[in-house]
């Protein structure tokens, strides 16, 4: 029996290293992380796109005149709230980008030369003190395996929580991230409208302003007036539509983000504190262990 465990181990510790020095994790984990990258860079755009209309549309002023009372509204007002909902999600979605930066960072060190060479002579030693260590002192075998074992979790733990967060986004969060961007690109393209049907509505202050209008013209102008009461409940009903939109996409994508680039993460790093503890506070193996 310990001859077969020796085998396995042996067979299961040669596989690694032909793993690691054909880096085909590496390489998968590399994929995956620029991928989430690049979807962060993206939602980060739409944001301030979002964030940057949604501040001109504050800003525009309509008057009417409803039977000769002038008033001046602001209905973009409606989206002050949404609009630091928006610049809080930036922030968030900035932040998810730079933690996928440093876990392409972190590929790399693992990934470098160095460090797999230096894995590679932790396992060796140990796998040579495991057949040919009969004389070595007992610490010196204990240490050499908790180091090969050691680094052998760091190795490839790296790599393998940058596939399993993307192949959790693609089966779980992937469908919420495409429908809650595609509408707050929607929203965008809809409140740019909705800004530009309200500048093309404001009135001409040359005629507005001339003392020589007709009576028809002064008619034109009090149905205008009137009638543009109207318009501005339309276009609160439209902000309030849209702000509605805006708070729902945005929070869904908060989730996406925070669940694939903060608990995840958090989650496989305790899970690798945890099993690097475990080895280097294991009790030393006995003779029936190799």
């Amino acid at each position: 029996m310990k001859s077969q465990l020796r085998i396995a181990v042996t067979v299961a510790a040669v596989v690694l290293l032909i793993v690691a020095q054909l880096k085909l994790l590496d390489d998968v984990g590399v994929r995956h992380t620029e991928a989430g990258m690049s979807r962060a860079l993206v939602t980060f755009g739409i944001a301030r796109g979002l964030n940057g209309v949604i501040s001109v549309v504050q800003g525009t002023e309509v008057a009417v005149e409803p039977v000769g009372v002038g008033m001046t509204f602001t209905p973009g007002q409606i989206l002050d709230p949404v609009n630091d909902l928006i610049e809080q999600f930036s922030t968030v979605v900035l932040v998810s980008g730079t933690a996928f930066g440093m876990q392409r960072v972190f590929l790399d060190i693992v990934g470098a030369p160095a460090f797999t060479v230096c894995t590679a002579l932790a396992v060796l030693i140990a796998l040579a003190l495991m057949w040919f260590g009969g004389g070595a002192p007992p610490p010196l075998k204990h240490l050499a395996y908790r180091a090969a074992l050691i680094l052998v979790i760091i190795r490839f733990s790296v790599p393998l929580v940058a596939i399993f967060s993307e192949n959790f986004y693609q089966y779980f969060l992937a469908p919420q991230y495409q429908t809650s961007s595609q509408q707050l690109v929607s929203t965008t393209d809809q409140l740019q409208d909705i800004q530009n049907r309200t500048e093309s509505g404001l009135p001409d202050q040359a005629t507005t302003g001339s003392a020589d209008k007709s009576f028809l013209d002064s008619a034109r102008d009090l149905y205008r007036s009137a009638t543009s009461v109207f318009d501005v409940r339309q276009h609160l009903q439209d902000f309030k539509t849209a702000a509605e939109n805006i708070s729902e996409n945005t929070i869904k994508l908060i989730v996406v983000f925070v669940l694939q680039t903060i608990v995840l993460p958090l989650a496989s790093l305790w899970l690798l504190l945890k099993a690097i503890g475990w080895v280097a506070l294991r009790k030393p193996f006995s003779s029936t262990d190799v």
